[in-house]
């Protein structure tokens, strides 16, 4: 079966001596998963999830119990005041705009402290110049760059005491560059900082591909609102669109008003059928983020086997479900990439080419056979060409599939 499958004998041999190796890692990624499984299950049975909570609605949604009981247990997983958890959010960028939006005004300043933001947030800040963007409202935008992957702190700390900061935004993952992405040990102490200079300045966390990582998320360890996308990790493969926003009760509060309209705020929104999908992809979810951190930790030592730069390397701590592979040519990344494709359930005949993308200066190769579109929860691989041609891999609904995936990638490397 393997064979037919296009995997190659020495490649299994290879994999079972590194199952056997990355053992350790799995029981810890085990253990994660059952208290954010106990977490999830608590606030379920808190809310008294029923049927009713499945019911659909249209028009103004107004009334609608399944979206306010999915509020409250967001809110309770993430240790937030509030949550917005909405269909209508089309991505996580779309969450973060509208955060950004509803928080600062004209004049403000928006300082991020872990480097530019991913690309998608160019034009919305007006990095890229736009005539929707912040900076055509007039609000400021300066970053300070990480040094050596830690918070340049004497920077930060003393760009906060000359005041003028309304919001500090931070990304925890690395988008595309080349750095570690953010653990809540790194995170805490420098918020824990800002704050005792000025607490009134808005600490607001990108929080993609995070959660349940760990069993604490931002809003635990000091931070004011958290951004994210259910077509990542929250979602659990299952829910088919949307985001959340949480934290703050005033915050969310602000953010519901610029998603909806001033005045109306959480009291409107229909749901549309999607309360099920939105409840089962959460209940799901920590299973799911542990089957795609076991797929990156297996795909980690794999490749580092086989003479490739891994990061995380297998045995680190991860902030997020992200893996890299450094391959240091162009044809090893795009014949991975390929073959991540060719290990797909959906799209698997399709072969991923670079193409000129637009808002990305490189060639760019996406691989992603997934059920919903654009998810990053499933397994994908995508890449800028250019030196050290590094792959960025994510997701795997379950570590079966995701291993497969990751044999069949390398097998047609022709390894």
């Amino acid at each position: 079966m393997y064979q037919e499958f296009g995997i190659k004998q020495n490649i299994l041999d290879l994999a079972r001596q590194v199952e056997d190796e990355i053992k350790p890692v799995f029981e810890n990624i085990d253990n994660t998963c059952e208290k954010n499984s106990l977490k999830v299950l608590q606030a379920f049975q808190k809310y008294h999830i029923s049927d009713m909570h499945f019911n659909s609605t249209t028009g103004y949604g107004y009334g609608d119990v399944g979206r306010e009981a999915i509020e409250g247990i967001f809110a309770d997983v993430l240790g937030a005041e509030d949550s917005l958890v909405r269909g209508q959010f089309i991505s996580g960028t779309h969450a973060l705009t509208v955060a950004l939006f509803a928080f600062l005004r004209p004049g403000d300043t928006m300082l991020s402290i872990s480097g530019k933001p991913y690309d998608t947030l160019d034009s919305v800040i007006g990095i890229e110049e736009n005539a929707s963007s912040l900076k055509a409202f007039g609000i400021h935008y300066e970053q300070i760059d990480l040094k050596n992957d830690e918070f340049d702190e004497e920077a930060i700390i003393e760009r906060v005491k000359q005041g003028g900061i309304k919001l500090i935004e931070i990304q925890r993952s690395r988008g595309y560059s080349l750095r570690s992405s953010i653990t809540l040990e790194k995170l805490e102490p420098i918020i824990q900082k800002i704050k005792q200079i000025n607490s009134n300045i808005i600490i607001m966390i990108d929080n993609c591909y995070c959660e349940f990582v760990g069993t604490k998320e931002p809003l635990q360890i000091g931070a004011d609102v958290i951004v994210g996308s259910l077509i990542k990790n929250l979602g659990g493969g299952i829910a088919p669109n949307g985001a959340y926003i949480a934290g703050r009760k005033d915050l969310v509060e602000l953010a519901a008003e610029r998603l909806t309209s001033p005045g109306l705020g959480k009291e409107v929104g229909p749901t549309l059928g999607m309360n099920k999908s939105i409840l089962q992809g959460l209940f799901f979810a920590p299973s799911v983020v542990a089957s795609s951190l076991k797929t990156a930790v297996f795909a980690s030592r794999m490749l580092e086997k086989l003479g490739y730069v891994a990061s995380p390397k297998y045995n680190e701590p991860r902030a997020d479900i992200v893996q890299t592979i450094a391959f240091g040519n162009k044809e090893d990344l795009i014949k991975y990439c390929q073959g991540i494709q060719m290990g797909s359930p959906v799209d698997s005949n399709s072969i991923p080419e670079p193409w000129d993308m637009p808002g990305y200066t490189n060639q760019v190769i996406m691989a992603a056979g997934a059920f919903t579109q654009g998810s990053s929860i499933e397994l994908s691989c995508d890449a800028p060409i250019r030196p050290p041609y590094v792959a960025f891999m994510q997701g795997g609904l379950t570590y079966e599939y995701g291993k497969l995936g990751v044999l069949k990638a390398i097998s047609n490397m022709g390894k």
